[in-house]
């Protein structure tokens, strides 16, 4: 991922991408895979909107020991980016796919409460 920070990737072995990263490489078509880690409750209140060329999954933070197989094979084939609502869950998610031998992994810096406020007011805040 071009906008990565090269030394947290360095030395975790994973990296931090802004909304607006995130948001330019979804617009510009690149395929990723962009991981929802929060609760179904959560979920279907509001998600950040993926387009065609990305897929989007969502597997609750405490479902993925049980589908870490179903991540590896989506990571073949594109970069994954780990969400939740404000970053928390989903770096510490980030660092244990990091060190599950996921690589390419990246969290999203402030989750999709820094989407709804910077990105698109029209997901709605909670």
């Amino acid at each position: 991922m071009s906008d990565l920070d090269e030394s947290t990737a360095n030395t975790m072995g994973w990296a931090e991408i802004s909304v607006q990263e995130l948001k330019r490489r979804l617009d510009g078509g690149e395929a990723l895979v962009v991981l929802d880690v929060r609760e179904p409750v959560e979920r279907d209140f509001c998600a950040i909107p993926v387009p065609p060329t990305a897929r989007d999954l969502h597997i609750p933070m405490n479902a993925l020991p049980g589908r870490l197989e179903e991540i590896r094979e989506a990571c073949r084939s594109a970069p994954l980016v780990v969400y939740c609502h404000h970053g928390v869950r989903s770096r510490q998610v980030t660092a244990w796919l990091s060190h599950s031998g996921i690589s390419g992994v990246a969290n999203l810096e402030g989750g999709i409460e820094d989407w709804s406020v910077d990105i698109d007011p029209g997901v709605p805040r909670y």
